[in-house]
């Protein structure tokens, strides 16, 4: 029952966000650096956000979730505020980066980050360098579903994918609650999307999915370079484009339209066409990570990790190839 309801409040909140969005002039205007060609309404990430904190909170008082994992994803809050001020104001990154530490230690503080690191062959426990990652990853992950954020339905499906995925390997139901909020956006948010996540979606759907991603490795549920595996997509586009931007000595604050999606869509392909192939790549990278747990090949993790970034990279080729990247 909690499912159904989680569903269709954010279906509900969403149409409401997108008529008081479109009444206070809330609106992403098309530019040059736009992947989308009309004004759209943004901020729709209100309602996946609004619900899911909701649902955690009665999950923690009346189903006793786990005290730890309920105070580590309601630190949230924080981003969620300061992203959607910056929805409707439009801020400085400073403030928004500040916040984003604050979080992030917030985040460790209560879990102590992540706790060891299995390659297969050795295991990293070092605790400095394990908190010093979990700081960085944090950061990345909430910024880096930011950047990825710039195609109808991209993040939206690709969050759910990613969620199914944990949950499946998990079996936490807390996870899958989280997927079927963010599915109750995600016919809003279609080709033709009526109505973006904004910064308080996208921020607050990266910061969540890197708390499961540590919960579940601390937990040994899912080793952390699985997790990775499974949200590869997302990550490596963002990372090596960034990279590729230092090397041309770009100002990487700068909005662009060079990550290997958005060429994809530049080069003539829709929208629905991008996020379908992507989830089409989700779903073998899950097969994956799938096929390594059930022949029992936990020793190779690390060999499988270095693979799917070889293979990352062969799909920015194409990319390259379509579209230049200094185009």
């Amino acid at each position: 029952m909690l499912y159904l309801i989680t569903y269709f409040l954010v279906f509900i909140l969403t149409y409401i966000v997108k008529v008081i969005a479109q009444n206070k002039m809330i609106i992403d205007v098309p530019n040059e650096r736009s992947s989308h060609t009309i004004p759209t309404p943004r901020g729709g990430g209100l309602a996946i956000i609004s619900v899911w904190f909701l649902a955690l909170s009665y999950l923690f008082f009346y189903e006793n979730l786990n005290k730890e994992l309920y105070l580590t994803l309601l630190s949230g809050i924080l981003i969620a505020v300061i992203s959607l001020v910056d929805d409707i104001f439009t801020i400085k990154s400073s403030p928004r980066l500040l916040i984003q530490i604050i979080t992030a230690i917030i985040v460790i503080y209560l879990t102590d980050g992540i706790k060891f690191i299995d390659l297969g062959f050795y295991t990293v426990e070092n605790p400095y360098f394990l908190k010093l990652i979990s700081f960085i990853g944090i950061i990345w992950f909430v910024n880096l579903f930011n950047f990825i954020d710039g195609i109808d339905g991209y993040v939206s499906l690709g969050t759910i994918l990613i969620a199914l995925g944990l949950y499946y390997f998990s079996n936490e139901n807390l996870i899958l609650l989280f997927a079927i909020a963010v599915f109750g956006f995600l016919p809003w948010n279609w080709q033709k999307a009526k109505i973006f996540m904004g910064d308080i979606g996208s921020t607050v759907l990266g910061f969540t999915i890197v708390v499961f991603l540590i919960y579940l490795n601390n937990k040994s549920e899912l080793n952390i370079l699985y997790g990775l595996i499974l949200t590869s997509v997302f990550w490596f586009d963002t990372t090596f484009t960034i990279i590729k931007r230092l090397i041309n000595r770009e100002n990487i604050g700068k909005p662009h339209k060079k990550h290997a999606y958005q060429r994809f869509v530049r080069y003539g392909f829709s929208h629905q066409r991008v996020t379908m192939l992507a989830a089409i790549i989700k779903g073998l990278l899950f097969l994956l990570v799938l096929g390594m747990n059930f022949f029992k090949l936990h020793e190779y993790v690390l060999v499988l990790f270095l693979l799917v970034i070889v293979v990352h990279i062969g799909i920015y080729s194409i990319a390259d190839k379509l579209v230049s990247f200094n185009e």
